[in-house]
């Protein structure tokens, strides 16, 4: 995958600072372009909410650059539960993993117990996720109801000068948005 990593030093300056700094960004994925921040900023994530129009209930996925930097959700987990998270990662799937202790943010959480988490390969996600020494916010970059961009064309359709940076790249070779299992009942939610 490294040839999908166009971005500069430069570039993910800008867009590093811009997280740190509560700002909305929008980057390339492994199948669609995503929207994120800091999960910690409870105003970027309310920019999301509403550039997205969508309901904080319904919570978002946190993408991260290694387990390392979800270690904090993982520990407090049976070993078994961990095993089976990390066994999907990094790649495409995305763990619905138990927050026993609440560590995420109810307004990345919604109003479920379990947080969304994806340990991402795509060399600009884990790139920024460095960067920002933490994992991001990532929901698709669309409008509730439309597609998911597919482009940084589509991108600014979609939200024009509403974001704070677009980091520029190419999408992964997956077809299908990343699929969601819960490590728990082990069911595929999508």
């Amino acid at each position: 995958m490294a040839a999908l990593n166009p971005i500069n030093e430069w570039q993910l300056h800008c867009a590093g600072r811009t997280i740190l700094q509560g700002g909305v960004i929008a980057y390339p994925t492994e199948a669609v372009w995503g929207l994120g921040c800091d999960p910690w900023n409870q105003q970027a994530v309310a920019r999301i909410l509403e550039l997205k129009s969508r309901s904080m209930e319904k919570g978002m996925i946190l993408v991260a650059a290694s387990v390392e930097q979800v270690r904090f959700l993982l520990d407090p987990l049976p070993e078994a539960l961990q095993l089976e998270a990390r066994r999907h990662w990094p790649g495409p799937v995305t763990c619905l993993l138990p927050d026993v202790n609440r560590q995420v943010p109810e307004w990345v959480r919604g109003t479920h117990s379990s947080i969304a988490v994806r340990v991402s390969e795509h060399p600009v996600v884990k790139a920024l996720c460095e960067r920002a020494d933490m994992p991001l916010v990532s929901t698709s970059c669309n409008p509730a109801g439309r597609q998911p961009a597919h482009s940084a064309l589509q991108v600014r359709q979609y939200f024009n000068d509403q974001l704070d940076w677009i980091v520029p790249g190419a999408l992964g070779g997956n077809r299908n948005p990343s699929r969601i299992i819960d490590i728990v009942s082990g069911k595929q939610l999508r």
